[in-house]
């Protein structure tokens, strides 16, 4: 099994506890989110896992090892923690080939990865003439090179233009599908909502959510509806009668009824027998949910920043589903 494991992980720095007791499976087969405010541990925790520095107290093991006793790393576990991080005067193919040699790699593994991240017509390039988003896919490369079941990368698509964010997004969800361990760390919201499957959410390095992705969404956000009907006077005087709270939507559209779901709504207007012609479920985004919980919790969070973030989240579009 290569999940990767944290039990009762704590770092320290001084008198700051960047990572405080933080226990959780990052497992495979699916690609999870790893979110949190700037200074919420994230990076700290991915450097405990890669033996980039150590706990205070607790482990961090992949696959039941500490990362720092695998023999050839590259083989298990792939990380981007900066894309800034490879040496500017090589060209692309050196950097890999460099990397593929101190981990016993087949040369072929260059060549498969510069393909795989669209780098092949670039590969004699000195990396210090790449964009921030070459930059990122051959940190990417670098990630693949070993053929590893576990991956780590954090903001892996900063930089990247929308193709390779769409590429990115597929590459991320082909690695869980082949049944690899995905760990995402991103404050791209958007983003995370339409590759990660699973979410882990720190604050101030003390672990606030490990949930499902649709369930995380459900947790913080509260249920409404839109309903568009023949005779919207007889459905609101039904609806105050059974206690729902209704509001006209905007320009006299549908109406909004708040705390409910689409098959509350349905029954009421079928036992009334009043024509629906749309009605929907709606349902917060990720990051209306993510504000939600993490109001609070940023270290380095503006007052105004933080009172936008309170209300935003009730006032913001939510996401539609048709029923």
């Amino acid at each position: 099994m290569n999940s990767i494991q944290l039990r009762d992980l704590t770092k320290e720095y001084r008198d700051t506890r960047a990572v405080d007791r933080l226990t959780c499976s990052i497992e495979p087969g699916r690609v999870t989110g790893f979110l949190g405010p700037n200074g919420a541990g994230k990076s700290t925790t991915m450097r405990l896992v890669l033996g980039l520095d150590r706990p205070t107290a607790g482990s961090a093991t992949v696959g039941g090892r500490p990362y720092t006793s695998l023999s050839e790393p590259l083989r298990t576990v792939g990380a981007l923690l900066d894309a800034q991080a490879a040496h500017g005067s090589r060209t692309a193919r050196d950097h890999l080939r460099f990397l593929a040699v101190s981990n016993r790699l087949p040369a072929r593994r260059v060549e498969e990865v510069l393909e795989d991240t669209g780098l092949a017509t670039v590969a004699r390039r000195r990396i210090r003439t790449f964009s921030l988003g070459m930059r990122q896919r051959l940190g990417v490369a670098a990630a693949l090179l070993g053929d590893p079941p576990v991956l780590m990368l954090d903001e892996p698509a900063n930089g990247l233009d929308p193709e390779g964010i769409v590429w990115m997004r597929e590459l991320l969800r082909r690695l869980a599908r082949e049944g690899r361990t995905v760990l995402v760390s991103s404050h791209l919201m958007n983003e995370t909502a339409a590759f990660a499957d699973h979410l882990v959410v720190l604050g101030r390095g003390r672990l606030l959510a490990d949930t499902p992705m649709e369930d995380f969404i459900d947790q913080h956000s509260r249920p409404r509806v839109r309903v568009r009907v023949g005779a919207p006077a007889r459905l609101r005087a039904a609806l105050l009668a059974e206690g729902y709270t209704v509001a006209d939507g905007d320009g006299g559209g549908p109406l909004v009824v708040e705390g409910a779901r689409a098959e509350q709504i349905g029954a009421v207007a079928a036992r009334e027998g009043i024509p629906v012609l749309q009605l929907t479920d709606e349902r917060a985004s990720l990051e209306q949910a993510y504000l939600a919980l993490t109001t609070g919790e940023a270290e380095f969070a503006a007052a105004a920043t933080e009172t936008a973030a309170a209300t935003g989240a009730a006032a913001s579009p939510t996401t539609p589903q048709e029923v």
